[in-house]
């Protein structure tokens, strides 16, 4: 096992190396830049589509309405990532780490948004009516057949990374902090997560999109709204938090407590990594699902999909990491999910830990459930619709798995396995970005048009 843990250490050494970083933001800006800021610009549009976006328009093809679409994806990203993968990034590169973060996700707004406009743009549709999109398709249809292994290389790579991300992160992460709050055995955890996700895969996708149109956005604002309470009562501690955020992003954080200190590398390489597990902008995992929406224009669901990255690291992850700086705790020495219950807890004695625990359990169910719909539409362009039950069978097992066995191992697994998805999905957003420039031109065009016939 020690051997296999420095094999995987060594390459993940590699993958997220400084030329990863360099990638993954380096595409986000480009796109960001081509787009002209239109994410950032258009933020208020795309919640007014998601809005509207609850029902689909009868003439409109696809499997579950874009709000579902958006909600299945969320059910993916908000997770583990954002409890346990924002204390671990705090814990290892200090508290410049939020603010890497946080440029991740802006950028990472681009990248979302150019995924799901090419996952709609290039998705396919069997002779059953099922969509079927993503990096595999819209590498396959966008770029031609020479460009075919790339695609091939993110489906295999997706299929095997969300038993990590997906599925025994989140299931061992729920163990442990059930273990810690209820005392609950791990075993016990993972046989309970195993017959609800199971009970669930049954319906395939349009039960995914219904457990997560309900579940996501009432836990999602339960946990913020117990977040801005614990921020209410540390009010005194924000603006100092914040100068935290902004001068360790530059600068070493020298070791204080239980903090071992860190280099402005591990603020930008922790900040970075951890943002990306957390929104997966980039990664290429969220088109999947925006490729199943109910809607015939590829920008429309691109204007919804990037506000997932934007709640998701910008909304949620910011007020966890500021939860656990105000509170102090990020120099305990505690790191993950230990480290967010110990400072809720400490503005919420007796009852914060027991948010958190609730939350994360609830965050990781619904992320085991959209990674399935991921992993199986990886599996389809694989080996074809037959091969979706053995690798269903194959996942529900995983997850009592994955409550019992070394969460440090797992954490190393998943990072490298995101990094080798991100590759091919970056280099095909890179040389199909022109397709992407010229729909969003098309789009607004039209609605400069329409605008314009209106007024006159």
């Amino acid at each position: 096992m020690e051997t296999l843990t420095e094999i995987i250490g060594a390459i993940n050494g590699v993958v997220w190396g400084p030329m990863m970083l360099v990638l993954m933001l380096g595409i986000g800006l480009f796109l960001m830049l081509g787009l002209r800021l239109m994410p950032i610009l258009k933020l208020g549009t795309g919640f007014k589509l998601l809005w509207q976006g609850r029902s689909a328009g009868s003439g409109d093809s696809g499997e579950i309405p874009p709000f579902q679409a958006l909600m299945t994806a969320l059910s993916a990203t908000i997770g583990t990532g954002n409890i346990a993968g924002v204390a671990t990034a705090v814990f290892m590169g200090g508290p410049g780490a939020l603010f890497w973060m946080w440029c991740t996700a802006l950028v990472g707004m681009a990248t979302k948004f150019s995924e799901a406009v090419l996952a709609v743009k290039y998705r396919e549709v069997d002779e059953n009516g099922k969509h079927y999109g993503g990096p595999m398709y819209y590498i396959k249809n966008g770029l031609g057949s020479r460009w075919a292994w790339l695609g091939t290389a993110f489906a295999i790579f997706g299929a095997i990374a969300g038993f990590g991300i997906g599925n025994t992160v989140q299931s061992n992460s729920v163990a442990d902090v059930l273990q810690s709050n209820f005392n609950l055995p791990p075993v016990v955890t993972g046989f309970i997560l195993m017959f609800l996700v199971g009970a669930v895969l049954i319906g395939g996708i349009r039960r995914i999109g219904a457990v997560a149109s309900t579940l996501v956005p009432l836990m999602a604002i339960a946990y913020l709204v117990a977040g801005l309470v614990v921020l209410a009562i540390n009010a005194e501690q924000i603006p100092a938090a914040l100068s935290l955020v902004f001068t360790h992003a530059f600068t070493p954080t020298a070791a204080t407590g239980g903090f071992a200190g860190a280099a402005v590398w591990a603020a930008i390489r922790f900040g970075v990594a951890r943002g990306v597990f957390s929104n997966e902008a980039g990664l290429g995992s969220a088109p999947i699902a925006h490729a199943a929406a109910k809607t015939n224009d590829p920008v429309r669901q691109g204007l919804i999909a990037m506000l997932g990255t934007f709640l998701d690291t910008i909304i949620v992850c910011s007020i966890t990491g500021l939860v656990i700086i105000t509170s102090g705790a990020w120099t305990s020495g505690a790191t993950g999910a230990a480290l967010t219950s110990a400072a809720f807890a400490d503005a919420l004695p007796g009852v914060g830990n027991y948010v958190v625990a609730i939350s994360l359990a609830i965050f990781a169910f619904t992320t085991i459930l959209g990674w399935s719909f991921y992993g199986e539409r990886c599996i389809v362009f694989l080996m074809g619709p037959r091969a979706v039950k053995a690798y269903r069978f194959l996942w529900i097992v995983a997850v009592p798995v994955g409550a019992t066995v070394s969460l440090d191992f797992i954490w190393l697994v998943a990072d490298t396995m995101n990094a080798m998805m991100a590759i091919p999905n970056l280099i095909a957003l890179a040389l199909l970005s022109p397709v992407v420039f010229r729909l969003v031109r098309e789009y607004f065009g039209k609605q400069s048009e329409t605008s314009e016939a209106v007024t006159e």
